[in-house]
């Protein structure tokens, strides 16, 4: 029974204390709305605290010749234009408000010479246009935007997981069942709108740059309450994660690196990525060393330049792609990566422009990126896919419910630009929220959870517990990673993705019976019991999702089907549960207005 102290009825409640879930609650809260954020850490430990490179927003601070138009064009064209065209256009128009009301709140972004936010160079995008902090930029925007949530009183449940949404008769949802992690005491928040903002699914693969959170929980809650997820299929590896020594394995090295210069060579010395660059795209890249020496150059004295970016800023499924065929064609690193190396330009540049890089490798790895280069390969990093929703307000297929950053699908397409992600979290937390607080005041009267639903979801919180005799979730999430790194990684094909489906099959059929010793306080193995069931779900919608798109674009490469077939470019594949059945089909893309399509074909100026 739920003790009545456990009991927290909000307007709103926001699920995610990440960048998307702290300005999804800030504005919800600005509109007059009750609102509970729920974390499942420490406030200000989310995952975002971990993005380094910088908030992509055409200021035009360093190249004036930058627009919402050209980082519109560059989003959809990073993402195989199987974008949702409205919050590509959103996120470009408005991420510039954002980051200018970041500065306003406090944020300490890094400076050029006149005063003005400083912008740095990524893959897939046209101009200098992410705005940072050295390489710590989320945590300074989780530092200003916890500041500024704090300030509107608004009640904070840390270290909370939540198992259950509750939902009405028609469908709509009404609450959120979960345990505190301290003591393992239920909790139920009924709630007039409900926003998730959990983040991504890294944890469902073994090697992957994502912390313990990213257990896929906001898809897997929205996927059992009757929403649906699109583009599964499309999960990013970021092309640089450490791959030695074995301490450091899979630890981001951020692509502000590649974006100060950083050159990738293989085993054999090779600069490589000239030959892995798209022939369409191929103009828009330095095509020797000495006109991207001129461009790093013209970069470090920040100095505006006609010289074309290097290879190594080519879209990271692109140089995914490209180190994982070195590797596997015999030129890679003795510990199977590349070389990624930044130590040709002066090591108190390098200790400037990436201070966390520097010091976090030679405190833990004793690597000084300063003085020789790196062995880095791909690291599970980024899912495209999720739930699908609303551009404008955030608002997914059931009602109530709302969802904003990567949690949510259509962004960012079949590949995520470097940067957008911080740009995603603010435009569309900001969106989300005002969504969900609009819902709440129009709802008159309280929520009612229904108590059957509740007393389901106790049951399924003690069951772990009392069993005698069940299977080891440790040894279930291993199987299940295993199976998802080999199966279901960065080349694909029908074989092995049936193979994946059957052996996630399998796993799903042996957690019903997941037994975790010990009590409730702070018991890993029995959060981890939820967490799995979240990563099963998930793991399945991705290798289904995988298995119905007979092509390869952006993230998803299918070897058996190795052509990107223009009849897939107007196609979401869908997944949805009916009861314990997941199931994928394919929905239309709505036709792209003539003007954006102008944008998106052709560029466009300001």
């Amino acid at each position: 029974m739920i003790a009545a102290s456990d009991h927290h009825q909000h307007d709103v409640l926001v699920i995610g204390a990440g960048g998307a879930g702290l300005r999804a609650a800030i504005e919800a809260a600005s509109m007059g709305a009750s609102v509970g954020l729920v974390c499942k850490s420490l406030l200000g430990k989310a995952h975002t605290v971990m993005a380094e490179g910088g908030v992509a927003a055409a200021l035009g601070h360093v190249d004036d010749r930058d627009s919402w138009q050209t980082h519109f064009r560059d989003t959809m064209v990073g993402g195989k234009m199987l974008n949702n065209v409205r919050m590509a256009q959103l996120h470009a128009l408005e991420a510039p408000d954002r980051v200018r009301e970041l500065e306003e709140w406090g944020a300490v972004f890094d400076r050029t010479r006149d005063g003005r936010i400083l912008q740095r160079p990524f893959g897939g995008h046209s101009y200098p246009r992410l705005a940072h902090v050295g390489d710590r930029t989320g945590l300074e925007m989780i530092r200003t935007l916890q500041d500024r949530a704090v300030t509107t009183g608004m009640a904070v449940y840390m270290e909370h997981t939540i198992t259950h949404l509750t939902t009405a008769a028609d469908g709509s949802v009404t609450g959120a069942f979960g345990y505190r992690r301290v003591d393992g005491r239920p909790v139920l928040f009924p709630a007039k709108a409900i926003l998730l903002a959990t983040g991504g699914i890294g944890k469902a693969y073994e090697i992957t740059s994502n912390s313990w959170e990213y257990s896929g929980d906001g898809q897997a809650l929205a996927i059992r309450a009757g929403a649906d997820l699109i583009d599964m299929e499309f999960v990013q590896f970021h092309p640089t994660g450490m791959v030695w020594p074995p301490g450091v394995r899979g630890l981001l090295v951020t692509e502000a690196v590649r974006g100060e210069g950083g050159i990738l060579r293989n085993s054999e010395g090779d600069r490589f990525m000239w030959k892995y660059l798209p022939e369409d795209r191929r103009h828009e890249y330095a095509a020797t060393d000495e006109e991207a020496r001129t461009w790093v150059e013209a970069l470090s004295a920040s100095r505006q330049t006609d010289a074309r970016r290097p290879p190594e800023l080519s879209t990271r499924d692109n140089v995914a792609r490209a180190i994982y065929t070195e590797v596997r064609e015999g030129r890679g690193t003795p510990h199977g990566g590349v070389f990624l190396d930044i130590s040709y330009l002066p090591a108190e540049h390098v200790r400037r422009k990436l201070p966390s890089m520097y010091e976090q490798f030679k405190e833990l790895a004793d690597v000084d990126i300063t003085a020789g280069p790196m062995e880095v390969g791909p690291t599970t990093h980024y899912a495209m896919g999720g739930i699908r929703v609303d551009a404008d307000t955030g608002a997914t297929t059931v009602p109530g419910l709302y969802a904003a950053g990567e949690v949510s699908g259509g962004m960012h397409g079949a590949n995520r630009l470097g940067g957008n992600s911080l740009s995603d979290l603010l435009v569309f937390g900001q969106r989300a929220g005002a969504g969900a607080a609009a819902r709440a005041a129009a709802i008159p009267g309280d929520p009612h959870v229904n108590p059957v639903q509740v007393r389901a979801a106790e049951q399924e919180l003690e069951a772990p517990l009392t069993r005698s005799e069940g299977t080891d979730p440790y040894r279930l999430r291993e199987e299940l990673q295993a199976t998802m790194q080999t199966l279901v990684g960065i080349f694909r094909t029908e074989a092995d993705l049936r193979e994946a489906i059957r052996q996630i099959t399998d796993i799903r059929e042996r957690a019903a019976q997941l037994r975790a010793t010990g009590g409730r306080p702070f018991n890993p193995g029995w959060n981890l019991v939820f967490e799995l069931r979240n990563l099963i779900d998930i793991s399945e919608a991705i290798a289904r999702s995988a298995l119905e798109r007979e092509e390869s674009r952006g993230a998803h490469s299918r070897l058996d089907f190795p052509s990107t077939d223009p009849a897939w470019a107007s196609r979401n594949v869908v997944a949805r549960r009916t009861g314990n059945t997941l199931s994928v089909a394919t929905s239309a893309i709505p036709a792209m207005p003539d003007d954006l399509r102008m944008l998106a074909e052709a560029g466009g100026g300001a």
